[in-house]
């Protein structure tokens, strides 16, 4: 009999997490793709977040902030992609002898894409700041929380990343 709590508990954790899933998993790959704007990329990262927080599910210190420990594992997976996918550019560009890739021009398509191609060639830390304040609404505190750093860097890497979309997509008209 002492064997059934276990399960039963782990069972009832299963049920909790599926329903956060149904819940959050939808807003996970919004934010991925956001971040990455690779869409397969996204969903990947967000089943990844969850594949994390499951493991950790009975540690959470406040399960009711489920969302924002999902919005930190989803920006830490999509760091960790972008460092390893630089590490790998460098390693070929090397190899093959050739200098990085040229950049897309911002101004081959529409406004909105232009403005989502300059929006993904800003610094990581500067696109992340312009997508948690601006896309997900988030507060400056939350956003500053989320990056773990002060509000003031917050408010720093959001001036600057617009700065450069202003100048970037100025240049392409």
């Amino acid at each position: 009999m002492g064997a059934e709590v276990p399960v039963t508990e782990r069972a009832r954790a299963s049920d909790r997490l599926g329903e956060l899933y149904r819940r959050h998993a939808a807003d996970a790959v919004r934010l991925g793709y956001l971040l990455t704007g690779d869409r397969t990329l996204a969903e990947d990262l967000a089943h990844e977040a969850f594949v994390r927080l499951y493991g950790r599910f009975q540690d959470l210190r406040n399960p009711d902030a489920f969302e924002w420990y999902l919005r930190r594992t989803v920006l830490n997976l999509v760091r960790s992609h972008f460092r390893h996918a630089k590490v790998e550019r460098s390693y070929v560009d090397r190899a093959s002898g050739e200098p990085g890739r040229a950049q897309p021009d911002p101004a081959a398509g529409s406004d909105r894409e232009a403005m989502w191609q300059t929006l993904l060639q800003l610094p990581e830390r500067q696109r992340s700041a312009i997508v948690l304040r601006y896309y997900e609404d988030l507060s400056e505190a939350r956003t500053a929380e989320l990056l773990r750093c002060p509000v003031g860097t917050v408010k720093s890497l959001v001036s600057r990343g617009l700065e450069r979309l202003r100048r970037d997509i100025g240049r392409g008209e």
